[in-house]
């Protein structure tokens, strides 16, 4: 299908899922197998119960511990024993490095990966998936992020490498990152937590209710949605990933100088490390549509596709470059 036609498609259900237009179909029940990058979460164990309460059969499959920044990091070694207990008591020191958690309430749906974000998926792909469904699920989820994912920031992320590797799978796949003042890792109840899982099932609904033979996300491409700080009649936009980004990391030779690492509790002690800065420029030439700029104020929709390739036709003078390389 031509780019446009999907953009078309995708602006389409993005106007739906605010409610303003036509109610979404319903949608039949589907498999879906739902990562992140931090561990056991407030918003993954939110949405987890969104999508059931719809009728939705889930597996969830996440890292041990938070592994933000990871990207798509594989690590191909025997897994061992865990060392220390997973993030919020999902499972504890000792037990198998990969397996169902064992936090009580949580039931028979969620299980752990003492790995990155993509091993986790894949954990839950090729192992939990095949056993209970016998294929690959109908959906790959991976969120809501503690933190939103925008623009050329997104290629270290975690949750967005988990849905490059679905895409890859030729799986429809949705990044979802919402603010960090989402995190609850005591009580598991940010209330925020509830609002991103009910904004991301409207789009979840329109994904599914796709006709067959017309589905929003196409083979080879993955959606890279981001919540903005405040949630409340926040519009829907569709944008692409862009450049354009609100954080410009950066390495400090000392943490205690820096006011930015200060503000994350990292400036006690004079070592380097890395920190960022945060703009407040507007967006350059070709950046308008630029999700790290939209996303200020709406709940931004990004198409993307596998891999880092370039979707447009290549340039004639770097095919002319190549050309003339075949005579060396």
């Amino acid at each position: 299908m031509h780019p446009t036609k999907l953009m078309s498609d995708l602006a389409s259900a993005a106007l739906l899922a605010t409610g303003m237009a036509i109610a979404a179909p319903a949608a039949q029940a589907a498999t879906i197998v739902l990562s992140n990058d931090d561990g056991l979460t407030s918003n993954t164990l939110a949405l987890y119960r969104a999508l059931k309460a719809e009728g939705h059969d889930v597996i969830v499959a996440v890292p041990c511990m938070g592994q933000s920044g990871m990207g798509a990091a594989v690590v191909a070694r025997p897994i061992g024993p865990l060392a220390a207990d997973c993030l919020n008591g999902a499972a504890r020191k000792g037990e198998p490095g990969a397996g169902p958690m064992t936090r009580t309430e949580l039931g028979p749906d969620f299980f752990y990966v003492s790995g990155t974000p993509v091993m986790a998926l894949l954990y839950g792909l090729d192992v939990q998936a095949k056993a209970r469904w016998g294929k690959v699920p109908d959906l790959v989820l991976s969120g809501p992020n503690e933190g939103q994912n925008l623009g050329f920031v997104s290629i270290s992320s975690g949750t967005v490498g988990i849905v490059q590797y679905a895409a890859a799978r030729n799986i429809p796949a949705i990044a979802l990152s919402a603010s960090d003042r989402t995190r609850d890792n005591p009580g598991l109840a940010n209330p925020d937590s509830a609002k991103v899982a009910a904004l991301s099932m409207k789009l979840v609904r329109q994904v599914l209710a796709a006709p067959a033979g017309r589905p929003l996300l196409k083979p080879g491409t993955a959606l890279n949605v981001n919540f903005p700080d405040k949630l409340d009649d926040a519009p829907w936009r569709l944008t692409r990933v862009g450049s354009y980004t609100p954080l410009l990391f950066k390495f400090v030779p000392d943490l205690s100088l820096d006011p930015a690492a200060k503000a994350l509790g990292m400036g006690s002690v004079s070592l380097p490390g890395l920190s960022f800065d945060r703009t407040d420029s507007k967006p350059g030439k070709g950046q308008a549509n630029d999700e790290g700029w939209w996303n200020r104020q709406a709940i931004t929709v990004s198409v993307m596709q596998v891999g880092y390739g370039q979707a447009s036709q290549t340039g004639g003078d770097l095919k002319r470059a190549i050309s003339r390389l075949q005579g060396h």
